[in-house]
């Protein structure tokens, strides 16, 4: 089934400074639900997942939060951690003029998830949260990750000749996930150091008081053997939270090779969190 899909953008401003972010909406109505990408990945990953919630009659939206894709991409450090990314969703639903949504990403975007829930609840329908970064996922981050921001700022050719090969190449010619994977390469060194470097010292998640506090429907997928998204923290996420529901990856892989297992789980939290008329309150 086709659904429309089209590109927009908005502008954040604090402290004399004015950022632009990108965003791309399929289908329509008031069924909202909001999809965030992994660390310097763009929002085009979701596309397939959108594409398919659309289909079924949901309002989906994909976001470059600052420092992805097709936003600006500012070299300070201060302007990422997850609470600036969670600000930012906010401020995308009410530039869209949407209520509530359910909310939900892939490992960063599913912190930036919780972290909306966590501060602003009432527009909050529901989370999708697939491979949360959290406790058990700490030390395989920093072999992950820092080893990147040390590279970023101490040899920025590096990240900036990758920038300059990995361009040209259309990504109309290659298959799906490997033009995602040219999209991850498209970096400055300045503002993935920035990016990187704000996310190891700021808050990465809401603590596990919050979360136990996070009532709403929730979705959680975690993946076996994915050592930065250990399936332990998705189990222990799902355990805490008092409305979620744990669903175990048959692969890290399946989502993005054999979609059609978990698109369809996806589809039926949505439009049942959608379904549903209670009422949930604010965090005690």
């Amino acid at each position: 089934m086709l659904v429309s899909e089209r590109i927009g953008q908005f502008f954040l401003g604090s402290e004399g400074s004015r950022d632009r972010l990108e965003y791309t909406e399929y289908g329509g109505g008031d069924s909202w639900v909001v999809l965030l990408h992994g660390q310097l990945m763009p929002r085009r990953m979701h596309q397939p997942l959108a594409r398919r919630l659309a289909a079924d009659g949901l309002h989906v939206v994909t976001l470059d939060l600052l420092g992805h894709g097709r936003s600006d991409r500012p070299a300070d450090p201060q302007a990422y951690s997850v609470s600036a990314f969670a600000a930012q969703v906010v401020a995308l639903l009410d530039h869209l003029g949407a209520a509530q949504a359910v909310v939900g990403g892939t490992s960063l975007g599913a912190n930036v998830s919780l972290e909306v829930a966590a501060t602003e609840p009432e527009r909050v329908r529901g989370l999708l949260l697939e491979m949360p970064v959290l406790d058990n996922a700490l030390e395989a981050a920093i072999v992950a990750f820092g080893p990147l921001l040390m590279t970023a700022r101490f040899a920025p050719f590096t990240v900036n000749t990758l920038r300059r090969l990995t361009r040209p190449v259309p990504r109309g010619l290659v298959p799906f996930w490997a033009g995602i994977g040219l999209d991850t390469l498209d970096q400055r060194a300045d503002a993935v150091a920035a990016v990187v470097h704000g996310l190891f010292f700021g808050r990465v998640a809401p603590s596990a008081a919050e979360r136990r506090a996070i009532t709403v429907p929730t979705l959680v997928v975690g993946h076996p053997r994915d050592p930065v998204h250990p399936a332990a923290d998705a189990a222990l996420l799902a355990e805490e939270m008092p409305a979620a529901e744990f669903v175990r990856a048959r692969s890290i892989l399946e989502w993005r090779r054999s979609p059609e297992r978990l698109d369809q789980v996806a589809v039926d939290f949505c439009a049942g969190a959608w379904r549903s008329s209670t009422r949930r309150s604010r965090r005690a």
